[in-house]
């Protein structure tokens, strides 16, 4: 009896411990199970009104955003070659009043548009592209002010005169030897304001496309000046000096004979001088000066184009490397107010036509200072 009773005591021990081993593991695993539980989980929680995607979703993590993309400001284009309208006459006209372009404009967004723009883009450290995007236009604008319709679509006034038939003095006389300079007067500087000058400053506003009443007002002055340098004071009393001195290796053969004093091309045949021409030669600021010594003609193109600066470079005759003589436009519409990449610019068209018939592959160049 007594050992049934310890049995039975023994087996009630049991079974009390073993139950209470059970609610331990069932209260540890349903602890560690809410232990772990995200804040999504429960109600009100940030993503609880969110159902998640089913794998059938159409939309994959990897599906792009709907909202497109914006370029950067370099690469948003405001125009490009080949438009057309008020806008490009607008943006020809910011260009005209940073010298870029001239005052007329075309409307269209053309080969000299483009050029004009690289150049702007290349001086203010934007990417040199030829197209206006928005920060070329941004730095555009903050430069200029905004054109009247009657500018950007050609309708030019004649401005207020400033020296017109009758008057006298000094300044009359710059006035005709300017025009002297680029061969619209050819009489004596008298320093009155008669009717060869009347006519002279008709025939340069005509070629300008400045409204032409023979009367000099800003528009012209400003167009004058950029075109030539300041007379002497041989110039202004008809005291013309000749060129420099012909080089020693001028006086032999058929030689270019360019001097860069008197800024002249003289083509010389046996010593005799039997053309002479204005010249202009590279710029020293942009570290594009025309090369000194003696050279020789290796290449003649009547029609060359420079493939560096796409700029067309009519009865080229080169000498040095990329740097050749040639006529330019640049050179005929704002005179010395420019330079060249290191070539020797022409600004007489006739003139450099008849030199490029003459001159042979093999001629000399001399390039110096007298």
């Amino acid at each position: 009896m007594k050992v049934l009773k310890t049995l039975l005591t023994l087996m009630l021990v049991v079974g009390v411990l073993g139950g209470t081993a059970y609610a331990g593991g069932r209260y540890l695993r349903d602890g560690g199970q809410r232990t772990v539980a995200s804040s999504s989980d429960l109600p009100g929680g940030p993503h609880a009104a969110q159902p998640s995607s089913p794998s059938s979703s159409p939309t994959s993590p990897s599906t792009p955003s709907s909202t497109p993309t914006q370029r950067p400001d370099h690469a948003r284009r405001v125009l490009e070659p080949g438009a057309r309208g008020a806008k490009v006459r607008d943006l020809q006209q910011r260009l005209f009043q940073l010298a870029w372009l001239p005052e007329t404009t075309t409307g269209v967004y053309d080969a000299a548009t483009v050029a004009a723009v690289k150049g702007f883009q290349s001086k203010h450290g934007l990417r040199r592209t030829g197209v206006l995007d928005v920060l070329t236009w941004q730095q555009l604008q903050g430069l200029t002010t905004t054109p009247a319709h009657d500018a950007m679509f050609n309708v030019l006034h004649a401005g207020t005169p400033l020296f017109q038939a009758g008057d006298h003095g000094h300044d009359v006389r710059a006035i005709q030897a300017r025009l002297r300079q680029i061969a619209w007067y050819f009489g004596d500087v008298t320093g009155t304001y008669d009717d060869q000058t009347v006519a002279a400053v008709r025939g340069f506003q005509a070629k300008r496309v400045i409204p032409v009443t023979g009367v000099v007002d800003q528009r012209t002055l400003d167009r004058l000046v950029a075109m030539t340098q300041d007379p002497t004071k041989a110039e202004l009393h008809n005291k013309l000096p000749s060129p420099g001195k012909l080089d020693p290796r001028c006086l032999t053969g058929r030689a270019m004979c360019i001097d860069k004093t008197s800024r002249t091309l003289r083509w010389v045949v046996d010593g005799r001088v039997l053309q002479t021409l204005d010249a202009r030669f590279g710029s020293t600021l942009n570290d594009t000066p025309t090369r000194e010594g003696l050279f020789h003609v290796y290449l003649k193109d009547a029609d060359h184009v420079s493939h560096l600066y796409g700029s067309s470079m009519p009865y080229s005759m080169f000498f040095s490397g990329g740097q050749a003589v040639h006529y330019s436009s640049d050179f005929a519409t704002v005179g010395y107010n420019g330079a060249s990449h290191g070539c020797v610019n022409i600004r007489d068209y006739d003139g450099i036509r008849w030199l490029f018939s003459q001159v042979r592959v093999g001629d000399k160049v001399v390039v110096y200072w007298s």
